[in-house]
């Protein structure tokens, strides 16, 4: 059995998904365990023999056993061995990472000699890093990707591409999946990096360290972590258990907390299954979504008014964005984008730096000295344009913008926008014989605002009847 599907029967029949930590620093050992011939097994083994039966791995941190020498090894040879004879897997937490013929000898000694079922490594030299572990199709591959310390958000978070470079790491994972053995580290204490992880790679299983002494909730790191099946995650706790006075009730509590937790999740995604959610909220709380009582161009009071320009000063919305509007992409045939100033502008380049597609713009007016241009960037006659928009409300702007791509030799088929006001802009642009696609309908935005409790039913009532009031 692989180590994945080992862990996911361990969920099954056990109903765990708790990861002992067992990390010995013979520094801070009870006294009882200090002065034993073999402290760093002693402990060990009993606190084996005390949460088996709870556990769904047991994960040996490498550093503390190798900081005591040969006598250390040893202990990790044991400790490994011990688990396994109460069936329970061993992740060796290892964080190896290093050129391929090195990778090599790594991996030969995580599998072969400390026999682990699965270990931590760091993805950051690259695939080929990697290859010799993945090489072993019955073993975990776990890759570090958004960690649990406070610094981690000094490298992972790094711009890479127009995003946080955990999120590349993420991508690569799932490309590099090609045995079904990768898996993906990431810490409880930052929940939206956690979720927006999910998002990115919602087949791969997580390792999930950061609660008990790092102080990572555990509500909040099952629900932004499990997949869409309710599993693929094993949350880890190492001092909170292993350090505790009773090791099996702390264990106790901590496997009855995540089983809890895992229950809530799955109870409130069968209410909350719309997959842009967490866009909505987003833009809600970015400020490009808001109710009230606003004042339009033309004069009338709306009670919900759309600021897709803040999200220029939002990257890190503006990347869900483009992201979205990559998705929709895929499926159409075009060889450029074409963003409509002002508003799309910024969403245009997102979204070329996200899916790699070139970026032309309409001009609203020509220039009046250098190239004269109307329309800026490369192109040829005869290429297909798919006209990128924030918005539609009566379709009116989106003509205005197509005319010259058209005049210039340029075909437009299709349109896509974030939002669909629902106020008739996607009717009159299909009687004019383009196709709309928009990533959201007002209505949707609205459902799923009420539904995450971030406006009233009676607020969602009032903007649909104002909707329902204007032509469609």
């Amino acid at each position: 059995m692989s180590f994945f599907a080992q862990l996911g029967e361990r969920l099954q029949s056990r109903g765990t998904l708790l990861c002992i930590g067992l990390d010995p620093d013979r520094r801070a050992l009870p006294a009882a365990y200090a002065g034993a011939d073999e402290p760093l097994w002693a402990w060990n083994r009993a606190v084996i023999e005390a949460t088996a039966d709870l556990a769904a791995a047991f994960k040996p941190n490498y550093a503390f056993y190798e900081a005591e020498g040969v006598a250390g090894l040893e202990a990790l040879t044991r400790t490994i061995d011990c688990a396994h004879a109460h069936g329970v897997p061993v992740i060796l937490d290892a964080k190896r990472g290093d050129i391929a013929h090195t990778a090599a000898a790594y991996a030969r000694a995580a599998f072969e000699v400390w026999g682990a079922d699965a270990v931590t490594l760091s993805p950051y030299l690259g695939r080929d890093s990697l290859q010799p572990f993945a090489e072993y199709a019955d073993r975990g591959l776990y890759l570090l990707c958004h960690t649990s310390n406070p610094g981690a958000g000094d490298v992972q978070e790094l711009t890479v591409a127009g995003r946080p470079l955990y999120h590349e790491v993420a991508e690569l994972a799932a490309r590099w999946n090609e045995r079904g053995n990768i898996g993906l580290v990431a810490g409880a204490t930052y929940p939206e990096a956690l979720r927006e992880v999910r998002a990115l790679a919602p087949a791969l299983p997580f390792l999930v360290p950061g609660v008990g002494a790092q102080g990572g909730n555990v509500a909040q790191a099952v629900a932004a972590a499990l997949d869409h099946r309710g599993g693929g995650i094993v949350v880890n706790a190492s001092r909170s258990i292993a350090g505790a006075a009773d090791p099996r009730a702390a264990a106790l509590a901590l496997r009855d907390a995540l089983a809890g937790a895992r229950e809530a999740a799955l109870q409130a995604g069968a209410a909350t299954a719309d997959p842009y959610d967490g866009l909505i909220a987003a833009l809600h709380e970015a400020g490009c979504v808001r109710l009230g009582d606003f004042v339009l161009h033309s004069g009338q009071h709306s009670p919900i008014y759309l600021d897709l320009r803040v999200l220029v000063s939002r990257p890190d919305v503006l990347w869900l964005v483009a992201r979205a509007y990559s998705e929709l992409l895929a499926g159409l045939e075009f060889q450029r984008l074409a963003a409509i100033p002002y508003a799309a502008l910024p969403i245009g380049s997102a979204v070329a730096l996200v899916s790699g597609r070139p970026l032309i713009y309409p001009r609203r007016e020509a220039k009046e000295y250098g190239t004269k241009r109307q329309i800026e960037g490369a192109w040829s006659a005869g290429e297909t344009a798919v006209v990128l928009d924030d918005l539609i409300t009566t379709g009116a702007s989106k003509l205005e913008a197509i005319r010259p791509l058209q005049e210039a030799g340029l075909t437009v088929r299709d349109i896509v926008v974030l939002i669909d006001r629902e106020q008739g802009g996607r009717e009159a642009m299909e009687a004019a014989g383009y196709r709309v696609h928009a990533v959201l309908g007002m209505r949707r935005i609205l459902a799923s605002l009420a539904r995450q409790g971030r406006i009233s039913d009676a607020q969602r009532r009032e903007v649909e009847t104002f909707l329902g009031g204007r032509a469609r």
